[in-house]
């Protein structure tokens, strides 16, 4: 307490005298031993100097006057701490956010983070914990998880940049009500902006009439994912410091609302209506004055609490619904949405894998809407890969939209179609979660749970790519190589998807079709002497009813490129001489300078 915090240094202080010590004496101690002398100072305050200045008070008989220390009630707002709170105390302030990752929750991120995400940074124990976060926010926002760059975490960067150099009001601008919205949704697609406010004249749905207004600005967004279409928002600077806020009454920027008889509405003005009919509460939660649309305005109300409400909230992670199904235990309410997924790999390093992920879904699992002659469906796509340890390590997704005019969709509806996606991964074990959501109808969705070994490929051991069974292939153009859909170094390579993505059952194809068969071959060894490779590869398809070999070819790899230790084997072989069946198709590859072998096969079916 502080009598007793005073008693107690008074008493030292004579204790120090007691014993021929003079202030300056005192003073040159404190200077030595620098802050820890204050701190020992300051133990009074918890109460031992009190039972110091007692200890070692001078006996009575040395003529010295004594002032006796002022009892006090002990308050119960200074009690000592038992040890659980004194551990809880020191963890919380352990805990406590501080320096640059309180930055990074206060500001960098305080109009984009959901609530959620917000209580699980808080409640992190370490930096390395926090750091891990960071990342995973970012990534779970980034429109292009496979690319180094984070392009929406660049453009907050820009926008907040934007916010505190162009809204700053007595406040850095990221605080505004104008930064929030900029710093979450961009720019507008269009401002209406009044300055300096003054004459205006209201629309009909606002009551009609003239009035003279506050600044005010209304921001236009044709489009707010997750919340809709043609978005008007409207800031009010009613103080006229430049600070404006985000209002959904739109009678807040009328400078004449108070005001008698000034700035009336059309109703009003033809007697129809009195101006106290505006804050009597029948106009809803907007004081515009009744008019020729406040009916509409009244039912609309509900509307606008509802758009604020979404508006402040953080903006929604990118199908947000489909992680959340896919890293819980959902009852599906509707029937599962079926479709099928292949994996491939493909060697860049020796410390990274290509693995083309691709999707075939039938288009007679999508609702298609048909408008103006035209039936479209619409599919969301969302793709997590994590690690053993839960971390996730890539996401993926994508809407796919498929369009047909109205009369051929029966036709539509018998084909499918086809999503890919090249993952970038480092050799290791792999979970990959896809969901898929039919967007005319949310409730059928359907998830895909694989785990993937993604290999490694040594530089000493022949081996070779998946080999991958295509409806489609060709050459790209030079700008197109190593980017865009189903590209493959310089090739496109679409593969055909088994139903289920089994081996045991075997990828269809018509016989007015070609077969295609794409694979890479590495580490071919080569001769010291002449610098070449040395090795026969091997064709053969097999039809599995009467194990016969329809085709057994062989080529040099001398043929093909002499000189490389890397081959890319691409071959088209027309179906219409193969009888309807079922088919495997093997490719053996035999190095003749390192005496290894490899091989690979694929099931294919005809119909």
């Amino acid at each position: 307490m502080w009598v007793a915090r005073r008693s107690g240094i008074a008493g030292f202080r004579r204790v120090v005298a007691w014993h021929g010590l003079r202030d300056q004496g005192v003073a040159a101690g404190m200077r030595i031993r620098g802050k820890h002398a204050f701190s020992w100072m300051l133990l009074p305050a918890l109460g031992l100097g009190f039972a110091l200045a007692q200890e070692t008070s001078p006996p009575a008989s040395s003529g010295v006057t004594q002032t006796q220390p002022t009892e006090e009630k002990p308050n119960p707002l200074k009690r000592r701490l038992s040890d659980r709170e004194r551990i809880q105390q020191q963890k919380e302030l352990r805990n406590e956010l501080k320096g640059e990752y309180k930055k990074w929750l206060d500001q960098d991120v305080r109009w984009i983070i959901t609530d959620t995400e917000a209580q699980a940074f808080k409640h992190l124990s370490n930096d390395e914990e926090r750091d891990a976060f960071i990342e995973s926010f970012w990534q779970r926002r980034n429109p292009s998880p496979d690319s180094p760059d984070n392009e929406y975490r660049d453009e907050v960067y820009a926008r907040i940049a934007y916010a505190n150099e162009h809204f700053a009001a007595g406040k850095p601008g990221y605080l505004t009500d104008r930064g929030h919205i900029y710093i979450a949704y961009g720019k507008p697609d269009d401002i209406e902006s009044h300055p300096s406010g003054g004459q205006y004249q209201r629309p009909m749905d606002e009551g009609g009439g003239s009035t003279a207004t506050f600044p005010f600005e209304v921001w236009h967004y044709r489009y707010i994912e997750g919340i809709g279409d043609n978005i008007n928002l409207e800031f009010v600077d009613t103080c006229q410091c430049g600070d404006y806020h985000f209002t959904i009454d739109r009678s807040e920027k009328d400078a004449l609302k108070q005001v008698p008889n000034g700035g009336l509405t059309f109703y009003e003005e033809s007697g129809q209506a009195s101006k106290a009919d505006r804050f009597n509460g029948s106009n809803g939660l907007e004081q515009l004055g009744l008019g020729p649309m406040a009916t509409q305005n009244q039912s609309k109300q509900f509307d606008r609490i509802e758009l604020m409400s979404k508006i402040m909230a953080a903006p929604p992670i990118k199908f947000h619904d489909l992680e959340a199904f896919m890293t819980k235990s959902t009852v599906l309410k509707g029937p599962p949405f079926l479709f099928d997924v292949r994996t491939d790999y493909v060697k860049v390093t020796n410390d990274t894998v290509i693995v083309p992920v691709t999707l075939q879904i039938k288009n007679s699992e999508i609702t298609f809407q048909t408008k103006d002659g035209v039936s479209v469906g619409k599919v969301e796509i969302q793709g997590l890969v994590t690690n053993l340890t839960h971390k996730m390590v890539q996401s993926f997704g994508d809407p796919v939209e498929v369009s047909s005019p109205s009369e051929l969709l029966p036709a539509k509806q018998k084909g499918s179609s086809v999503y890919w996606k090249a993952l970038a991964l480092k050799p290791g074990l792999y979970k990959i979660d896809i969901a898929v959501k039919d967007v005319n109808n949310p409730d059928h969705i359907g998830r895909w749970t694989r785990s993937v070994n993604v290999p490694k490929f040594d530089d000493d051991i022949l081996s070779h790519s998946s080999l991958i069974l295509a409806d489609e292939m060709y050459r790209v153009p030079s700008k197109e190589i190593g980017g865009g859909n189903f590209v493959i170094g310089d090739t496109h390579v679409r593969p055909r998807v088994a139903p289920n993505g089994a081996q045991a059952i075997p990828a269809k194809f018509a016989r007015t079709q070609n077969l295609n068969f794409w694979m890479q071959v590495y580490n071919l060894g080569i001769d010291e002497k002449t610098r070449q490779n040395d090795a026969t590869i091997s064709y053969q398809i097999t039809d599995l009813a009467s194990n016969k070999q329809v085709l057994d070819t062989q080529e040099s790899t001398k043929k093909i490129s002499p000189n490389a230790d890397q081959l890319t084997l691409e071959k088209t072989l027309p179906l219409a001489s193969l009888q309807p069946g079922q088919y495997q198709l093997s490719i053996k590859v035999n190095d003749q300078i390192s005496k290894h072998e490899t091989q690979e096969t694929a099931k294919f079916s005809v119909d």
